[in-house]
């Protein structure tokens, strides 16, 4: 009897072991069968990674990883979501990279990289900007919003306005003031911008402004710059009047002007070409904004280089930034033809690259 209890707890022992071996199994293959699951998930994400790596490939920043934080892209530019940017900011790019291409304007379409262009290119390393500047196209106005992301004034209108030029005091340093290394990273990672208008346009506010009005009491203008271009270019020796706009634009148009410039030195930015002063064709830049859509353009450059919640850009006048094509006609109404070609022969680049078209007075 004793002997037979032994054994019937001896199977209900062995019953009972089978029975926890039996749990386990059912356990660990439900375990297994959950961690397939969640690999099956990770492995459904790969594809998205590698989608994301792509589209950051195909706008081509720079894939080296050490760098510091400092020269990390930043903006909306360098999302890789290029369809999200409006049309005519693509078309504008676009239009850029075609003419470039062009082998027929290439003397009018490409430049070195020159200490030169350095010095137009001012620099916010705080947000990763670097603005190209092109005078008389409203440069003033993106200065101010410069200075104030650098720190140097808290908002644009505590700006004084005669800081804003002097570069010794609006801490705005120019790309030219860093090493080659740290000028190439810059180039290749930040967000880089610059603005256009119609040329024979600007050509009319420049001459306006430091020839005629020069508001900032620049005595060189009118001084040394007028009498030099007076004495090589003025038909008429014995008219004693200032510089007229018909001496600005054969001066202009003089494919020997060169020599004049290098006297006046850095005071030609005001009138020299959109090429020379940012090489469009050398620089990828994110934007190139139209002075004559700058109510549009403004708000879309903050916005793109991710400091539209920092700064707004300075409310425009109205009417300010429209063509004026009975101004320009007027001022060219006395010109002769051929000096209207020389001078357009000179900007065609500027032309062409940006999209504006020849003047109608040129092809009458």
């Amino acid at each position: 009897w004793l002997t037979s209890d032994n054994m019937h707890h001896q199977w209900l022992l062995l019953a009972a072991c089978f029975w926890v071996i039996f749990m386990f199994m059912v356990a660990s293959k439900f375990i297994t069968l959950t961690f397939k699951d969640s690999d099956g998930y990770s492995a459904k994400q790969e594809p998205l990674i590698l989608t994301a790596v792509t589209k950051v490939e195909e706008v081509h920043v720079p894939e080296e990883k050490h760098w510091p934080e400092e020269f990390q892209p930043t903006g909306t530019a360098f999302s890789g979501n290029l369809i999200r940017q409006p049309l005519v900011h693509m078309e504008r790019l676009e239009l850029l990279r075609n003419v470039c291409r062009d082998t027929a304007l290439r003397d009018l379409s490409h430049t070195a990289v020159s200490k030169f262009v350095l010095d137009r290119i001012f620099v916010c390393d705080k947000h990763k900007i670097l603005f190209c500047q092109t005078p008389k196209v409203g440069n003033t106005q993106w200065k101010k919003v410069l200075i104030v992301l650098n720190g140097a004034f808290s908002s644009i209108e505590e700006i004084p306005e005669n800081i804003v030029h002097d570069h010794e005091k609006n801490g705005l340093p120019r790309l030219s003031s860093f090493s080659d290394s740290e000028i190439k990273k810059r180039l290749n990672l930040y967000f880089k911008f610059f603005i256009v208008r119609d040329p024979f346009e600007r050509l009319i506010s420049a001459f306006k402004d430091k020839f005629v009005h020069n508001p900032r009491f620049e005595p060189w203008y009118r001084h040394e710059i007028a009498p030099g271009i007076i004495r090589k270019y003025r038909k008429n020796r014995t008219e004693t009047k200032g510089l007229q706009f018909e001496d600005f634009v054969r001066y202009l148009g003089d494919p020997n002007h060169r020599w004049l410039d290098v006297q006046f030195g850095d005071h030609i930015i005001h009138w020299v070409t959109y090429v020379e002063l940012c090489a469009p064709c050398e620089i990828t830049y994110s934007v190139i904004g139209h002075h004559e859509t700058l109510e549009d353009d403004a708000p879309y450059i903050l916005k793109a280089a991710g400091i539209d919640h920092l700064v707004s850009y300075p409310t425009i006048p109205p009417g300010i930034t429209v063509y004026n094509r009975t101004k320009v006609e007027r001022y060219f109404s006395g010109i002769s033809k051929r000096d209207i070609r020389r001078l357009y022969a000179r900007f065609e680049g500027d032309f062409k690259l940006f999209g504006y078209r020849e003047p109608d007075f040129l092809l009458n």
